[in-house]
Order: C-alpha cells, then sequence, then structure tokens
C-alpha cells in the first residue's frame, strides 16, 4: 500500500510519529496524522483546513487540552517521585539498562513498528484504520496514488478519532470540507 503513496503523504506519516514523540504521546493516533497534514501548509488539502482557521498551532493546542502532554515523568513528580532516582535504585539491583524493554518486544515492520525505548508507539487502531480508508478514498477518486488530500479524507472518513474530532471541535462541516478538499483533488 505505503508504495502508492505520494512524497509528500510519506513526509506526512512520519511527521506524525515525530508529532506523538514531541507530544510524548506513546502511540501515534489519528491526532498526530492530523497534525502533521497541518504542518504541510503548502498542501491543497491542509489549506482547505488551514483557510478555515485550523492551522497546525490551533490543532496542537487542541491536542494539548483533549488529552494533555504524555509525559508521566512530570506528573509523578508533581507527587514527589522521582523517576530518575527509581532508575538508578532499580538498575543498582537488578543491573544497569534492567527497566529498558527488551529487543523482541520492538516487533513489527515498517510504518507500524515501535520505536526503542517505547519513545514513540505503534499507530493505534484508528490511525490505521485511517491508512487503510485512505487507499480506499483514493480508489474511489480513481487516482493512481495517495496523496495527503487523501490522508485527509481517510481521516474524516474514519470520523471517530481524535483527529475528526478536532476538526468538529473547530467549527467545521465535515461534509464541506470533504467537498473541498475533493475539489482539490481534481
Amino acid at each position: 500500500m505505503f508504495e502508492r503513496f505520494t512524497e509528500s503523504a510519506r513526509r506526512v506519516v512520519g511527521r506524525a510519529r515525530q508529532e506523538a514523540g514531541e507530544l510524548q504521546h506513546g502511540y501515534v493516533g489519528t491526532e498526530h496524522l492530523l497534525l502533521a497534514i497541518l504542518a504541510e501548509p503548502e498542501d491543497p488539502a491542509a489549506a482547505v483546513l488551514i483557510g478555515a482557521g485550523l492551522d497546525h498551532e490551533t490543532a496542537q493546542r487542541a491536542v494539548r487540552r483533549l488529552l494533555g502532554a504524555g509525559d508521566d515523568a512530570q506528573a509523578l513528580a508533581a507527587i514527589g517521585v522521582d523517576l530518575d532516582a527509581v532508575r538508578e535504585a532499580v538498575e543498582s539491583v537488578f543491573g544497569e539498562g534492567a527497566l529498558d524493554a527488551p529487543a523482541e518486544e520492538s516487533q513489527g515492520r515498517g510504518w507500524f513498528r515501535s520505536e526503542s525505548k517505547g519513545r514513540r508507539g505503534p499507530f493505534t487502531a484508528r490511525a490505521k484504520k485511517t491508512l487503510e480508508l485512505s487507499l480506499r478514498e483514493s480508489l474511489r477518486l480513481k487516482s493512481g496514488h495517495i496523496a495527503v488530500g487523501h490522508l485527509l479524507l481517510g481521516l474524516m472518513r474514519e470520523g471517530d478519532g481524535l483527529g475528526a474530532r478536532v476538526i468538529a471541535d473547530h467549527g467545521l462541516d465535515a461534509a464541506a470540507v470533504r467537498r473541498a478538499v475533493e475539489a482539490r483533488l481534481g
């Protein structure tokens, strides 16, 4: 399927992993796909959302408001737990790297595999469904490729993920956005 992705669509999928990492989330969800789409302001599909006032910064604030940052260390520090001290104590008893995930836990291939030490986790089921639906949108529109616009249409067609919620919470009509994106895809 990924051989059909345009260079910009591949960049968006890679950027989604980066967005998840920046927010310190242990997974890649539809919200990260949306943020990655909006990080491509020159793309015609992203321009539809940006033109309606939903830019990367606005969407990122919405995601942070809905989910918060995923930094468990900060949350634990707020109640007096020092993770560095815990790690040091465990490693003094069980050896260096005792808390690191074994290499075999990081199985998987290609786009969906986890990064080492859990920094960026796997794609959620909704994000995977979004990617699958982007292929269906491409086929429906008789495109020979999967572009950023198809990713956005897939995200909206999935409809239950946080990415679609951010779009809806911004007051955008899903049907109108779909029509505008389809028109831009030509």
